[in-house]
């Protein structure tokens, strides 16, 4: 909760930056910052997994 706080803050004083309202970049802060906590540690999971299979299939081939 508290990082959707700050999200919507940053978004919001950067949405405000051109002069106009800031309501849009709050919610674009809110919405980056949820999908963000979901993607980013699958994408870290995703590429340990590629890197893993990668690494094993190049050491049984030097093994065998």
């Amino acid at each position: 909760m508290i990082g959707d706080l700050v999200a919507g803050y940053i978004g919001k004083r950067t949405d405000e930056s051109d002069g106009e309202g800031g309501t849009l970049g709050a919610i674009a802060g809110i919405a980056a910052w949820r999908v963000g906590k979901t993607v980013v540690p699958a994408a870290i999971v995703i590429g340990a997994a590629a890197f893993g299979y990668r690494y094993l299939r190049r050491r049984m081939r030097t093994a065998a």
